[in-house]
């Protein structure tokens, strides 16, 4: 099969290649999957940096995916051969993820894909959406409740704004520019606010007075502004802190709203949390609410001869929406 690796991290253009690898088979309640798209994620591309070692003998690097079953392993149902999926958490405590025309997967990492998407919006489904609905349903339903979404313009936040507006719930969104802001109100979000030319705290209580969920793109650095918005028995759901690695955490203004402040970890949260994710975001992507199709955005598509020019656009942090291989 064509696919693309490396063997030690380092930047891209050093460490990656592209050329013939075996074709995998499957193992026991695993089944294989033919590739037609990949998405390059931010955490592909902080792993083959040096967030995560490179495993031997080498790294096929790519988390979610989307294309056809081709073959099943042991004790799989092999009706699956020919159905349209997505995958999720590919290249994650293993080395072969889906940078690649093939992938084997455990087969409850392998997800029919809604008749109405095509392979490129099915690659988008994987780690952000799941990250966006972790980070709004981990404390139950959000149906009538103030969600405040940080980074609305960043993947996780694009499917945020819609996975909140699907379920109910009345949605702010942070952005850093007048494009940003009008992708975040492309998603759906009710409010959207520039945080670099408005004061956050007063726009958000003028339009929703107070919010009962957070889904943070920086913890340590909107802690301030989301702590003093956050309603008694709130809750912070963040999934990064890049640019305060340390957070400092104003307990005292904190402290007498019973808060709930959880860090969102796609690739180790629970099972059921996993299942359910999966479950909401098939419905949620068969539009099976008035008002609330999906919106997908990718921001730049390369063949997959092309994976360091791909890794490079989701490093320059210039883009909006996601980064795609198209897998021959």
């Amino acid at each position: 099969m064509l696919a693309a690796w490396y063997e030690t991290n380092g930047p891209a253009a050093a460490v990656l290649r592209v050329g013939e690898r075996p074709d995998p088979e499957p193992g026991p309640h695993e089944v294989r999957v033919r590739l037609q798209a990949a998405a390059v994620n931010p955490s592909d591309v902080k792993a083959r940096g040096g967030s995560r070692k490179a495993m031997q003998p080498y790294v096929i690097p790519g988390s979610d995916g989307a294309g056809t079953i081709d073959r099943v392993g042991p004790w799989v149902d092999p009706g699956r051969i020919g159905e349209r999926v997505w995958t999720y958490n590919a290249q994650w405590g293993r080395p072969f993820g889906a940078s690649a025309q093939l992938v084997c997967l455990p087969e409850a990492q392998v997800v029919p894909l809604p008749s109405g998407l095509d392979m490129a919006q099915g690659a988008c489904l994987g780690i952000p959406c799941m990250t966006a609905h972790r980070c709004l349903f981990a404390d139950g339903p959000v149906d009538g409740l103030n969600v405040l979404v940080t980074g609305g313009a960043g993947v996780v936040g694009h499917y945020a704004i819609q996975l909140a507006k699907w379920a109910g719930a009345r949605v702010a969104a942070t952005v850093s520019s007048p494009e940003k802001a009008a992708h975040a109100r492309a998603a759906g979000a009710d409010l959207v606010v520039d945080y670099r030319r408005a004061d956050v705290v007063r726009e958000v209580r003028a339009a929703l007075g107070g919010i009962d969920r957070v889904v943070d793109v920086d913890l340590g650095v909107n802690l301030p502004v989301t702590a003093e918005l956050l309603r008694p028995g709130g809750a912070i759901a963040a999934y990064a802190t890049t640019g305060k690695p340390v957070p400092e955490l104003p307990y005292a203004t904190m402290l007498w709203k019973n808060p709930v402040l959880r860090q969102v970890f796609v690739y180790t949260m629970p099972e059921p949390a996993k299942r359910q994710a999966i479950a909401d975001i098939g419905r949620w992507a068969r539009a099976d609410r008035p008002g609330a199709a999906p919106v997908f955005a990718i921001a730049a598509r390369f063949p997959l001869e092309r994976v360091v020019d791909a890794h490079l656009a989701v490093e320059s942090g210039g883009k909006i929406g996601q980064v795609l291989l198209d897998i021959p």
